[in-house]
């Protein structure tokens, strides 16, 4: 009798393993698929074989899976902090052509801020853009939009100020992507 269980235990198992397996296959498995085979191994860019799928070479726009991202490249100030509560770091950041300015902060005082971000490049073109910057312990981020680029990438610089949002605005923090580092005094 235990053997007669077994038996239809495995049954059972199989039966319940066959949509798995055909989940896993993908939508070849029975047999109805376009002739590009399907399933895992495909949409991780191997045939059946085990070797990249020949029909979509890598660098393929339809090849399934992330497309490669553009390199971005970064020129930052140091992190600084106020003492009330906000930390940030500027950078001019670089991609395809395009310059814009990014200011990563924390702000923890209690009290929502304005931030003005500006991106000064040569000839005098100058991109500003303002920000609500919350209060909470969440890391956020001002981010300038992306101009076409109008010389080296070291010709630009970016400031973020950071003030209190009333009609004096005073200033709590400055901080830019060429600020030297805070010294000891």
């Amino acid at each position: 009798m235990n053997l007669r269980l077994i038996g239809i235990g495995a049954g059972v198992l199989i039966i319940l393993s066959l949509p798995l397996a055909g989940a896993i296959a993908g939508p070849d498995f029975a047999g109805q698929g376009d002739g590009k085979g399907g399933g895992l191994l495909a949409s991780l860019g191997l045939s059946h074989s085990g070797a990249p799928d020949a029909a979509h070479p890598a660098g393929d726009p339809a090849r399934p899976g992330p497309p490669e991202q553009p390199r971005t490249d970064a020129r930052c100030g140091p992190e600084l902090s106020a003492p009330q509560g906000l930390e940030a770091q500027t950078c001019v950041l670089v991609s395809e052509g395009r310059t814009w300015g990014r200011s990563y902060y924390r702000n923890t005082g209690g009290r929502a801020l304005d931030a003005v971000l500006t991106v000064m490049g040569p000839a005098g073109r100058t991109v500003q853009i303002h920000c609500a910057v919350a209060a909470g312990d969440e890391p956020g981020l001002c981010e300038t939009p992306r101009e076409e680029s109008a010389g080296a990438p070291g010709a630009y610089s970016a400031v973020a100020e950071f003030a209190v949002p009333d009609d004096e605005g005073r200033l709590l923090l400055r901080s830019g992507s060429n600020s030297p580092a805070p010294t000891g005094g």
